[in-house]
């Protein structure tokens, strides 16, 4: 299987990029707030307030910028594309994801329609994103998994966005919809058709890049972004047309969740075997890994058993947002940075001029530490079930202190940067 290149000249201005990233880990700590200070009550249900108000401010606030940053670099760098406007767009990202996450807290917790309303229309700047990633994407020369995603990643986005809005102007009494077909949509594309189609696409490229990792079968590998796309296009399609269908839908949506594990448990044994597995983020990947199946096997199990009484949508939620999603958004901010201001320090600084390295401009040990604080806080955020109020609270203050510590973290690598351009690079026998 053909690879694609990297040409960091067609790369974005930093600005660009790191105008996405670094608001997001401290609105990631602000979800950790949220649950170590919120009203526990209605936990583990899915949809008991805080948790409906922590899950937008996690997956807006945090990964959507993060992801959308990432793309408006990898878009020019790995397939040769530019994205139009995203220099307009990028300074706003990480704001109306804040936003909208706000807005639905807002409408959520205290039962105000307006916020509904504002939230809804705000969310027009992620469909606006999503929509000059579409736009890209058609001039992209699809390749292989990770450029056949960055050709049509637009369109997942528009559709989850797109049914969140809906959702939003029901519940603000702007029209009325079946709102349970509708969040099956939104939950589906959020989780499946934006989620785990880039992180599988994107893994496919940057695994074997920083960490060394075998790629993906080829079997596997030809199949994606499609295998993601196709049957959750089938299960919407018949969501909507025939809603007293309910096995149809259900059946498509048990082969993709099928699929879904065994990507997941291909990821696994592959970062099992990374060359890298000294480098302090590789033991979030393959924890996501195996979030990835496990996600998709409680899900499954969620839809044939759905009267257990165990708490699998908690389960499967938790592992696919926190697993699939902060996990290796966590692992890629803390190679991307460094990487990006490298790089940028190589360029403008004279030839000469001596630059840290990667590992001088975020630390090691400082990485490892942060990452082992999130796997603590992701585990007791799966054990809420057991005690609600006490382990929503410790899970929530942990995952605000990774998410902080991330945060400053970056923000040291933009110290760094700035004090290495003061000087003209590093003196003889200096660091960061």
């Amino acid at each position: 299987m053909k690879a694609a290149s990297f040409d960091y000249e067609r790369a974005p201005r930093l600005a660009v990029v790191f105008g996405c990233l670094m608001p997001a880990p401290w609105l990631g700590a602000a979800a950790g707030v949220l649950l170590a200070a919120g009203p526990p009550g209605g936990l583990p249900d899915r949809f008991a307030p805080l948790a409906l108000v922590a899950v937008h401010v996690l997956a807006l606030g945090m990964l959507l910028p993060v992801m959308v940053g990432a793309l408006f670099q990898m878009m020019p760098v790995v397939a040769g594309v530019a994205v139009p406007g995203a220099g307009l767009l990028a300074p706003f990202m990480a704001a109306a994801g804040a936003g909208v996450a706000t807005a639905l807290g807002i409408g959520l917790l205290g039962g105000e329609p307006v916020a509904m309303q504002a939230a809804a229309a705000v969310a027009v700047i992620p469909l606006l994103a999503g929509a000059i990633l579409l736009a890209a994407g058609r001039r992209v020369a699809a390749v292989d998994a990770t450029t056949r995603t960055l050709a049509g990643i637009g369109a997942p986005l528009m559709v989850a966005v797109l049914c969140g809005m809906v959702l939003a102007g029901a519940f603000g009494g702007w029209w009325r919809v079946p709102v349970a077909r509708w969040l099956g949509l939104h939950m589906a594309w959020v989780l499946g058709g934006w989620l785990a189609a880039l992180v599988t696409g994107v893994a496919t490229t940057v695994l074997p890049m920083f960490w060394q990792v075998p790629r993906l079968p080829a079997a596997i590998g030809r199949w994606l972004p499609m295998a993601h796309w196709l049957p959750l296009a089938l299960f919407s399609a018949a969501a909507m047309l025939w809603p007293d269908h309910r096995a149809l839908a259900y059946g498509v949506l048990l082969v993709w969740l099928a699929f879904v594990a065994v990507v997941g448990a291909c990821g696994l044994a592959g970062t099992l075997r990374a060359r890298r597995r000294h480098d302090p983020l590789w033991l979030l990947w393959p924890v996501a890994c195996a979030s990835m199946a496990g996600a998709a096997l409680l899900g499954a199990a969620a839809v044939v058993l759905p009267a257990t009484g165990l708490p699998l949508a908690w389960w499967a939620g938790t592992m696919a947002l926190v697993g699939v999603g902060v996990l290796p958004v966590t692992a890629m901010l803390g190679k991307i940075v460094p990487f990006l201001a490298w790089l940028h320090l190589r360029r403008l600084l004279p030839p000469r001029a001596r630059v840290p390295a990667m590992q001088a401009i975020i630390v090691p040990g400082r990485q490892r530490r942060q990452a082992w604080l999130l796997l603590a806080a992701y585990v007791l955020l799966l054990a809420v079930p057991l005690a609600p109020a006490p382990l929503a609270r410790a899970g929530g203050v942990l995952l605000a202190g990774a998410n902080a510590w991330l945060g400053w973290q970056l923000l040291g690598a933009l110290r760094c940067m700035r004090e290495m351009k003061k000087r003209g690079g590093l003196p003889p026998r200096s660091d960061c």
